[in-house]
């Protein structure tokens, strides 16, 4: 049985829809709410729902569990609250591990690409506390995530216990179905849909960066997918550890992305740039790439969805379809 933390979410969903189709026995932790959020596991319901509060109480009774995911968190870029997005993305992780490793169950967890900042020290996904103490994360969500890392590192080259199998994972910007309760978090992809649905033009922020066209910012966009294909590669893959950058290796930019998504609708190209909003500006990523050599030599050989690909999928297959949902 496998435990999916923030399991009705965007990636914790296509991870349940994967598994159920396998027959693969889930539980997940999530609120559902009340906005619909329970649609995100209408075809595929986990054996049973666990509110986050009542996680460690579950936990205490050892459920027989093969591998937890730890995907739940403070997800927002934008995040203010510094002692939620904590006990939300750092304590939590880090009683999590703990009990896999007092329980011998693997753990996958959800790091993230916003641990890279500006990506002036790359994107190199090296595991060593020397490696991630040059990393310089922008907001608070990359900070919470960044931290964590460096604590994993820490215990790990320190001998402390570990879960018997463990592996943290970078996502770069991820796109797909179920992502809709995101509200300002939802993808870019699904952001430009909707402008261009409407009628209107495709708008991207202006450059801030000198030099940098207009819609030549660019970011490693990938297809939930591909996402989920690695996740199930490494829930099964005991003997792999380390941290793992998940991104197609291929850095798209906005403007790339845009033409494809009204190429998706059946649209002549049309763009419009808009000055970026203030709260963005100093933690705004003008470039991430994941070098995916690491996450290769471990073992995951399948090939990554071309941005084009993966739009017309998603636009055709749920945007433009009549069932949204995975």
């Amino acid at each position: 049985m496998i435990l999916i933390t923030g399991g009705a979410g965007f990636i914790g969903s296509n991870l349940q829809a994967a598994l159920f189709a396998l027959g693969r026995e889930t539980v997940v932790a999530d609120w559902l709410g009340s906005e619909g959020k329970w649609r995100n596991l209408r075809h595929h319901p986990p054996l049973e729902i666990v509110a986050p509060e009542a996680l460690r109480a579950w936990l205490a009774e050892r459920p027989a569990l093969t591998a937890v995911v730890h995907l739940g968190a403070i997800s927002e870029t934008t995040a203010v609250d510094g002692d939620l997005t904590w006990r939300s993305n750092v304590e939590l992780s880090q009683f999590l591990w703990r009990w896999c490793a007092a329980h011998e169950v693997r753990l996958v967890y959800a790091s993230s690409a916003a641990t890279y900042g500006d990506g002036s020290q790359g994107f190199d996904d090296e595991f060593s506390t020397a490696a991630l103490r040059r990393l310089r994360p922008l907001n608070l969500y990359g900070w919470s995530k960044h931290a964590f890392d460096l604590w994993v590192a820490r215990e790990v080259e320190r001998g402390a216990p570990a879960p018997p199998g463990w592996a943290g994972v970078k996502f770069f910007n991820v796109y797909g179905p179920n992502e809709y309760h995101k509200g300002k978090m939802i993808s870019v992809v699904k952001v430009k849909h909707d402008e261009v649905a409407a009628g209107g033009p495709a708008r991207l922020f202006k450059s801030t960066e000198p030099g940098l066209a207009d819609g030549a910012q660019a970011r490693d966009f990938i297809w939930v997918g591909d996402v989920v294909a690695a996740l199930r590669f490494l829930i099964d893959a005991p003997a792999v550890q380390g941290i793992f950058n998940l991104g197609t290796g291929v850095a798209r930019t906005y403007a790339d992305l845009a033409r494809a998504v009204c190429a998706s609708n059946g649209m002549a190209e049309r763009i419009e740039f808009v000055d970026m909003p203030a709260v963005l500006r100093g933690q705004y990523q003008s470039f991430t790439e994941a070098p995916m050599g690491r996450l290769r030599r471990a073992g995951f050989n399948e090939a990554f969805t071309s941005l084009e690909a993966g739009v017309e999928q998603y636009v055709a297959g749920y945007l433009r379809g009549g069932e949204w949902y995975l």
